[in-house]
């Protein structure tokens, strides 16, 4: 069976896809409107199910949400009412999430299960804009909060078979997070930002596969590294997706600038 790409795209800051002024940015984020439009306009008639791993869900195993009928989860601050009033209306899909802690437990993950916790904005808000008729069962899975790059390439090392199965696998996150950076507006994060977006790009398109994971589990020591992810929740589903290529050669799949800064979506 022909396997599905697997996908890192950056999702934006908060409810952007719904505020007037984008976020201080219209052609930024006009950009990656654009981007996430077409990629639910190509996939919508192929897949059957998305497995989707967002940077705003963090739990101390991996977790497997395996509600029917996930609420909205507003895990954003300060932005207006109507903001929080929001509705995609997706279904789960427990059959998956079956298989999914299936494949993880036995690549000898221990795994949770969950039912209450909503689509995060990481999820819905690039969801609602590639898949606005909320109709595709999604399956949402947790980072592990050690956020450990060796662990989450293994996860998605254990999914890689779902590829074959029609199903989507899409982490969601930034390839650059710092937000000091992106409200300073300055040359000195405009730089940073593109030196590690360079690597990135590099890293993901290196054609040995063992080689690209060796740099991605360093990347602390990639040019500009700890500058653009103070913290690393926002790149790591990256790993993950990393992990569920297998050997196949990840390329550069999105590129922009958000706020001044450069942003970047890479596909397997």
């Amino acid at each position: 069976m022909k396997k599905l790409p697997v996908y890192f795209i950056p999702h934006g800051g908060g409810p952007w896809h719904v505020m007037d002024d984008a976020m201080g940015d219209p052609v930024g984020y006009g950009g990656l409107r654009a981007y996430l439009t077409e990629l639910g306009q190509k996939y919508r008639p192929k897949i059957k199910a998305i497995l989707f791993i967002s940077a705003h869900w963090e739990e101390n195993v991996p977790t497997i949400h395996f509600g029917q009928n996930p609420p909205m989860y507003y895990d954003y601050y300060g932005f207006p009412e109507f903001t929080y009033q929001l509705k995609w209306d997706a279904p789960g899909h427990p059959q998956l999430a079956e298989k999914v802690e299936t494949l993880l437990n036995n690549s000898g993950f221990k795994i949770k299960r969950e039912y209450k916790r909503g689509f995060d904005h990481g999820t819905f808000v690039p969801l609602m804009i590639a898949f606005l008729e909320a109709k595709i069962p999604i399956v949402q899975l947790s980072l592990v909060h050690s956020l450990d790059p060796a662990t989450h390439l293994a996860m998605g090392k254990a999914l890689e078979p779902l590829r074959e199965q029609d199903v989507l696998i899409i982490g969601s996150g930034m390839s650059y997070h710092n937000m000091r950076g992106f409200m300073s507006e300055s040359g000195e994060a405009q730089r940073i930002s593109k030196q590690f977006d360079n690597w990135l790009s590099t890293t993901i398109s290196t054609s040995d596969a063992e080689k690209r994971n060796k740099l991605l589990i360093d990347w602390r020591a990639a040019p500009g590294a700890l500058d653009s992810h103070p913290r690393s929740e926002h790149l790591v589903p990256l790993f993950v997706i990393a992990g569920a290529a297998g050997k196949d050669k990840g390329s550069h799949d999105f590129s922009g600038k958000l706020m001044g800064v450069n942003i970047s979506g890479f596909k397997f």
